[in-house]
């Protein structure tokens, strides 16, 4: 049993009165999480899934539900396609996002993602290390029909719902969705529990201010985009690891440290090699690194998304190595 109590078991938890939770351990690379709310006779979808057999299954787990309260709304918290590549069986219903949200989600179509897994030699046996059990052939992006900036409150069957935008910071567009009479948040992947955050937008001070302000809210239930249900505690974890890689960062950034190099060496000083296995994908600290460097200097150059992922690989594997 985790912290909150719900068990982080694949299927469809009922986390508050009317608010459920579908997870999918264990919560690495792909496998996001989703969540519904029941109204009086209508459901709000947040997220749907990496691909289409996924995103059927979880819509099949909520079918005893939503048979009597259907989803009308669907909300994609951010671009990823683990949070909408299956908006395609959600089609003929309302799908929300952030402005930003919207626009990012044709920058990584599901093709590209198929193309990548498919590529000879070392970029398509990089690319099935992290994402080669998920489908995207066949996949058809299908964007928001709705878009908003700053908040947008709704109305789900007589239940109030806020979208609050938070980003950029995971990516350009993050959105968190506020229960407030279950006193329930679903954060997309501005909570990663158990695994490392991974900053692809940022600046990591918008993600800090995020977890701000999900402190200040009064919610006791947090379903994260990865990972495990958790409470206030976990948006702590998340908090202080971004604070702790940001001031590092700076610092090396400031010596003239690589930020290759620096990545490796705040892994190391933040947790010990040995301790880095406790937190799943560790190796995001190379991104994260590279994020802030670029949102430091406006001279630094990032490199390209093959190599952001070989590096990534490269962390965990000098770690395996002792």
């Amino acid at each position: 049993m985790t912290q909150s109590g719900v068990p982080f078991a694949l299927g469809l938890h009922e986390i508050a009165e009317g608010c459920h939770a579908y997870l999918q351990p264990d919560g690495g690379w792909g496998y996001s999480n989703a969540g519904l709310v029941v109204g009086d006779g209508a459901s709000l979808l947040v997220d749907t899934l990496f691909d289409l057999d996924l995103t059927a299954a979880m819509l099949s787990a909520m079918a005893g539900t939503t048979s009597t309260a259907p989803i009308g709304t669907v909300v994609n918290t951010h671009a990823n396609g683990d949070h909408c590549y299956g908006n395609q069986l959600v089609a003929d219903r309302e799908i929300i996002a952030s402005r930003a949200a919207a626009d990012e989600m044709h920058h990584v179509p599901p093709a590209m993602m198929a193309q990548l897994n498919a590529a000879p030699g070392d970029v398509g046996e990089l690319f099935r290390s992290f994402f080669g059990a998920f489908r995207f052939d066949a996949i058809e992006l299908t964007p928001p029909s709705r878009t908003f900036e700053g908040r947008l409150e709704l109305e789900i069957g007589g239940r109030a719902v806020e979208l609050i935008e938070v980003g950029p910071a995971h990516t350009n567009g993050d959105t968190i969705v506020v229960v407030p009479d279950s006193r329930t948040v679903f954060t997309g992947d501005i909570l990663f529990i158990g695994g490392a955050p991974i900053v692809w937008a940022g600046p990591l001070e918008n993600w800090i201010a995020a977890c701000d302000l999900m402190l200040g809210l009064d919610v006791e239930t947090v379903v994260p985009g990865h990972g495990p249900v958790t409470d206030k505690t976990g948006v702590v974890a998340v908090r202080d690891y971004l604070t702790t890689v940001l001031a590092a960062a700076r610092e090396c950034h400031a010596n003239g440290i690589d930020a290759f190099d620096a990545a490796w060496q705040i892994v190391r000083e933040m947790q010990g090699v040995d301790a880095t296995r406790d937190l799943r994908e560790f190796g995001r600290i190379a991104v994260n690194v590279d994020t802030v460097y670029r949102t430091t200097d406006a001279d630094y150059v990032t490199p390209n998304v093959v190599e952001q992922f070989r590096r990534m690989a490269e962390i965990e594997a000098r770690a395996a190595r002792g």
